[in-house]
Formats: structure tokens, sequence, C-alpha cells
């Protein structure tokens, strides 16, 4: 009887430790994600307090303190002497162009990497994860040589055909990891009923990979949205220059702009944060989809 009791007495004990150690550790996931939600919160709040303040606020050194009269002149002047729409026009268009680009590519290349059963699949494969590997600054040289001889520099053409190069990479290592993953009865039923392959592709296989060619879509956008490297290299008229250029509207010999920098920094990041928040639940499920079934 006495061991009866005592093997009941252990129990709740086991049970109350259990709940503190559980506890325990929501208590320092939480600390650890507020810490992580500051971390990436505050470089846009002190963005946006930044491009309310006046020049001499930020000279004065006044870095964390918000302003003292809000200077929405600011950006007015970033939309009227940034040239704003215009940068923005030309932004999206680079951006839409690549993406579509980006995805026809990838997709192809993902079908028949995952779907076909060919000698060469896995070193084609081999090939693209490679092309993840090579920075961006190392061809800067070689393709403006290209770029010259064929008659396409400072155009869109120079900065588009490089994006795609080095996206198409990553949505091939997405997508091919997730179309794996579809079973291959459904091609042999649509087989058995007379499709074809680009049927197949076009009737089954796109309208099922539609979560990772989702974040396909947003990983490019960010990507391509903010680059400058290329941009800055490729380009050199005033007519064809993408959003980041245009802070160099507020730079002159003897001044600078800062405020109106600060809020032409906001007004460009403002359509990236935007669809990010929009679609983020998109970027993990179609990250998830292609990671931990493929």
């Amino acid at each position: 009887m006495s061991q009866s009791i005592g093997a009941g007495a252990i129990k709740p004990q086991a049970r109350v430790r259990g709940k503190r150690s559980f506890s325990i550790g929501k208590i320092v996931s939480y600390i650890l994600f507020g810490i992580l939600l500051v971390t990436q919160l505050y470089p846009l709040l002190w963005l946006a307090i930044y491009s309310l303040k006046s020049n001499e606020e930020i000279l004065s050194g006044s870095f964390f303190a918000l302003p003292a009269s809000p200077q929405w002149v600011n950006f007015t002047n970033a939309v009227e002497s940034g040239n704003y729409f215009k940068y923005l026009y030309n932004s999206l268009f680079v951006t839409t162009i690549t993406m579509v680009g980006v995805l026809l590519l990838a997709s192809l290349v993902s079908f028949a990497i995952s779907r076909f059963r060919w000698k060469y699949g896995q070193a084609v494969m081999l090939i693209f994860l490679i092309g993840m590997m090579i920075p961006m600054q190392a061809t800067l040289l070689p393709l403006m040589l290209i770029f010259k001889n064929i008659h396409i520099l400072n155009t869109h053409a120079s900065i588009i055909l490089p994006y795609i190069a080095f996206q198409t990479p990553i949505a091939v290592f997405i997508l091919s990891g997730f179309m794996r993953t579809i079973p291959h009865e459904i091609e042999e039923s649509a087989v058995v009923d007379g499709a074809g392959v680009f049927r197949i592709f076009w009737n089954i296989i796109l309208p099922v990979s539609i979560p990772p060619m989702m974040t396909v879509c947003i990983l490019t956008f960010i990507n391509i949205w903010n680059e400058y490297i290329l941009a800055s290299t490729f380009i050199s008229s005033e007519a064809l220059k993408t959003l980041p250029f245009g802070v160099n509207s507020f730079v002159s010999q003897y001044s600078v702009n800062y405020g109106a920098i600060g809020a032409f920094l906001v007004l460009g990041a403002l359509p990236v944060i935007i669809i990010y928040f929009l679609l983020a639940d998109k970027i993990t499920k179609g990250m998830v989809a292609g990671a931990v079934k493929g």
C-alpha cells in the first residue's frame, strides 16, 4: 500500500515539471521572436521617421528622435524631383518581364527534370545548382562586352536577360522539388485519354504547381525590385533607369536633400512591403511544399 501511495505521489510532480519546462520554452520562444520582430520592423520605422525630418534635424545627429514638425514636403519632392513615376514604370516593366521569363523557363526545365526519365536530367539539375553559386558581380565585364557586341547595351534587355539568368536556378530548385511529389498516376491517366506532353504540362502540372510558382514570383519580385549593380552598369539613359536611381536626383555637388532621399526610399519600398504582407502565407506554403514533400 505504501508503494502505491509513493507511485501516486510521483506522478503529479512529473506533470508539474513538464508544465514548467513547457512554459519556460514558450517564454524563451516569445522572447526570441520578439527580438526578431523588433530587429526586422525597426529599420522600417526608422526610415519612416527619417523621411519626415528636415536636413537640420538629420545633420544634428538626432537619429532616434521624432521630427519636431513632420516635413511632408519631402514626399512631394520625392515624387516631382525624383521622377518617381517614370522610374516606377521602368521598374514595373523590367520586373514583370523578368518574372514571366523566369516562370516560363523554370517551369519547363523543372517539368523536364522531375517528370521525364532521361540520361542527363541530374546533370542539368547540377548545372542549375552551380548557377546559384555564381556571384552577379563576377559577370559584369563579360556581359558588358557581349551586350556591346550584340548592340543591346543601354536597353532594358541588357538587364532583363541577366535577371532571368540569375533568378532561374533558385526557381528551378523550388519548382522541381515540388513537381517530384505529383503522383505519376495522374499523367498515366491523361496519356490513356490521349493527352500529349504539352497538354499534360499545361492542364495538369501547372495548375497543381501554383503555390510554388507564387513563391517564385514573390522572391523574384523582391530580388529584382531594388537591384542596382547591373542596372547602373548597363543602363546610362535617363529614360530607362529604374527606381533605385531616383536617389541620385537629390545628391548634388554641394548639397544633399536627406529628407527627400528618405521619402523616396519609403515610396520605393512600399510596393514590396504591400505585396509581401498580402502574399506572405503563399511564400511559406510554396517553400514548405517544395522542401518537405520533395
